[in-house]
């Protein structure tokens, strides 16, 4: 299984940091829509909709495809990303936390499980705009959390966070994963590199204090995204969403922290101006 991990993700960064750093950023657009396509066919799959699981996958990338040729024609106008940024993260913060109390992840169907895919690739174009650097700090702020959190929960974790959605995850943990992004965070925002990472400009706009509580908040948002999915699955009485990625499992396995986090980290970039 290990092995499998390992080939799998050596194939992942082989075609995802070319398509980052190499070539044109429309192919960084084209391969995350693939990706992201093959999201809501699994995600369509755990809510019951066999039928319409294509439908979902067929709507989004011929939605994308559209969106892409109109950014690679004029580009996105400010007020697109920062709409569909702030309400994909209002449905979130919103909705996410009142889904998991109820133990119920599948209402809205898969317009909204696209939907939200939707905005979640929009906002990783959007930050690949701004930069390299921008979209790989954005993700490896949720990375960072995960990893932090998987680590201490595992020596320090007593108090379940949600046991009956996912019992390995512990408040330890949790905590242990947003002491990590607080102190990476400001170490990266002194990073002149990495000046128009989210970091640094949170640190230059709202304070170190501000920086900190914001990168938090993200944290604690990929924790949703983590145990959303986690739920769906339990609903649908499955492992993973997916075999596409051997070792790893779906696709939705590997971007679920991901999908609400993204649009908040590129509308912190909106509102930072």
């Amino acid at each position: 299984m290990l092995g499998k991990r390992v080939v799998t993700a050596l194939v992942l960064l082989a075609i995802l940091l070319p398509s980052i750093f190499v070539f044109p950023p429309w192919v960084w657009g084209a391969v995350t829509l693939a990706f992201l396509a093959v999201a809501a066919h699994e995600w369509s799959l755990l809510l019951g909709h066999r039928r319409s699981a294509l439908v979902a996958a067929a709507t989004l990338a011929a939605i994308g495809a559209a969106l892409l040729g109109w950014h690679e024609r004029a580009g996105w106008p400010s007020w697109f990303v920062l709409a569909v940024c702030a309400a994909s993260t209002l449905l979130w913060v919103g909705l996410g936390p009142m889904r998991l109390r109820r133990h119920d992840a599948r209402g809205g169907g898969w317009p909204l499980a696209a939907s939200l895919l939707l905005a979640c690739w929009i906002a990783l174009v959007a930050l690949r705009d701004i930069g390299p650097a921008a979209l790989l700090v954005a993700m490896a702020i949720i990375w960072v959390a995960d990893i932090a959190a998987y680590f201490v929960g595992r020596a320090l974790g007593r108090r379940k966070l949600a046991p009956a959605i996912s019992p390995g995850k512990s408040w330890e943990g949790a905590i242990g994963g947003f002491f990590a992004v607080a102190v990476l965070g400001l170490a990266a925002a002194a990073a002149p590199a990495l000046s128009q990472a989210l970091p640094a400009r949170l640190v230059a706009g709202w304070s170190p204090w501000g920086a900190v509580l914001a990168l938090v908040a993200l944290a604690a948002l990929s924790i949703v995204g983590d145990l959303h999915e986690s739920l769906l699955k339990r609903q649908a009485g499955v492992k993973d969403s997916g075999t596409l990625l051997p070792g790893h499992g779906g696709v939705l396995d590997r971007i679920d922290a991901l999908i609400p986090t993204m649009p908040a980290a590129m509308l912190l970039h909106r509102l930072l101006g």
